[in-house]
C-alpha cells in the first residue's frame, strides 16, 4: 500500500493520501516511495524489516530524486523520512555480495576509495547541493551512514525515540559519507572525536543539545512538525534560500573576504528575481509577500 507523508511511520493514512498516487521511481518501487504534495518532495526510505539500510540501488534512486527535485520548479522543498522504527541503519552489509556498497573480491589498489566517492560521498553530496531546503524527519534510529544523511540535511525534525550513532570504530572502519567532514562543522572537533572514537548513540535529546537536530518531538507529532516547517519552506523564496544554504555550507571553508565577495555576488544574483522584487513591494505596501519560487 502506498504509504504517504502522513502515513506509516509518520502517522494515519487519512482518505486523502490514500487517492494521492505515489511516483514510480523503478522497476521495484517499494524499497523508495515518493510523493510531491503542495510543493513538497517526500522521499520515504521503505525497507524497514532492514532498518531502511540502503543498498546500491536505493541510494541511487535517492541521488536521482534529489537532482530531479533540484531542478524542478514546482518542488520547493524536500523531506526525507523512513517507514518503520529506524530511519536508516546505515550501509546494507547484509545484501547478497552483488549488491553490497563496496568493491569486488580481487579488488586492485584505489578500488574503495572510487567506491566511497561514487557512492555515499554522492549521495551526502546530493543532499548538500540540492537547490531546495531538505528536511530530514527522524523517526527511529539512525546509525553510520544514516546518521551522516540527517546530518547533512538542512533541518532536522526527530522523534523522541530517535537515536543517532556513529557505527564506524565499533566494526573497526574509518567514517565515510562525509562524516569527518559533517560533524566537526556542527560540534567541533573534539566532540566529534568522542562521537565517532567510542561509537555511543546519542538520544534524540543529546543530539538537540548538541546542534545535530533541531527540534524534538512525541513520535506521534513527527509528521505534523515536518510539514509545518516544509510548508513555510514552500511558500517562501525559494531562490533566496538556495544562494542561503550555499552561502552557509560554504561559510567554513572561506576567508572572510571569499565570504563577504560571495555574499555580495549573491545578492546580486538574488536581488533580480521576481521574489526578491516581490518582498521589497509587498514591505512598501505593508501586506503579506506571496512568493513563487522564482
Amino acid at each position: 500500500m502506498p504509504v504517504s507523508p502522513r502515513g506509516n511511520a509518520l502517522g494515519p493514512v487519512g482518505p486523502e493520501d490514500a487517492a494521492r498516487p505515489v511516483e514510480p521511481v523503478g522497476p521495484d518501487d517499494s524499497v523508495i516511495l515518493h510523493t510531491t504534495d503542495n510543493g513538497v518532495s517526500w522521499i520515504t526510505l521503505n525497507r524497514p524489516r532492514a532498518s531502511n539500510a540502503l543498498t546500491p540501488e536505493q541510494r541511487e534512486r535517492v541521488i536521482s530524486r534529489l537532482v530531479q527535485d533540484s531542478a524542478d520548479p514546482a518542488v520547493r522543498a524536500v523531506v526525507l523520512t523512513a517507514t518503520g522504527r529506524a530511519f536508516c541503519a546505515g550501509a546494507d552489509l547484509r545484501a547478497p555480495a552483488a549488491q553490497r556498497p563496496g568493491p569486488p573480491a580481487g579488488r586492485v589498489a584505489g578500488d574503495v576509495a572510487r567506491v566511497i566517492r561514487r557512492g555515499a560521498q554522492r549521495l551526502i553530496g546530493a543532499v548538500l547541493d540540492c537547490e531546495k531546503p531538505v528536511i530530514a524527519a527522524v523517526n527511529g534510529t539512525a546509525a553510520g551512514l544514516g546518521a551522516h544523511l540527517a546530518f547533512a540535511c538542512d533541518l532536522v525534525v526527530a522523534a523522541e525515540r530517535a537515536t543517532f550513532i556513529e557505527v564506524f570504530a565499533r566494526r573497526g572502519l574509518v567514517p565515510d559519507g562525509g562524516g569527518a567532514y559533517l560533524l566537526p562543522r556542527l560540534v567541533g572537533p573534539r566532540r566529534a572525536k568522542e562521537l565517532m572514537f567510542f561509537g555511543d548513540a546519542l538520544t534524540a535529546a543529546e543530539a538537540e543539545r548538541l546542534g545535530l537536530v533541531n527540534r524534538v518531538v512525541p513520535e506521534a507529532e513527527l509528521a505534523g512538525a515536518a510539514r509545518s516547517w516544509s510548508d513555510r519552506l514552500a511558500t517562501g523564496p525559494t531562490r533566496a534560500f538556495a544562494l542561503t544554504k550555499q552561502l552557509v555550507n560554504a561559510s567554513l571553508e572561506m576567508d572572510r573576504t571569499a565570504a563577504f565577495a560571495a555574499e555580495a555576488a549573491a545578492q546580486e544574483i538574488n536581488m533580480a528575481t521576481e521574489d526578491a522584487r516581490e518582498g521589497v513591494a509587498s514591505f512598501v505596501e505593508r501586506r503579506a509577500p506571496v512568493y513563487r519560487g522564482r
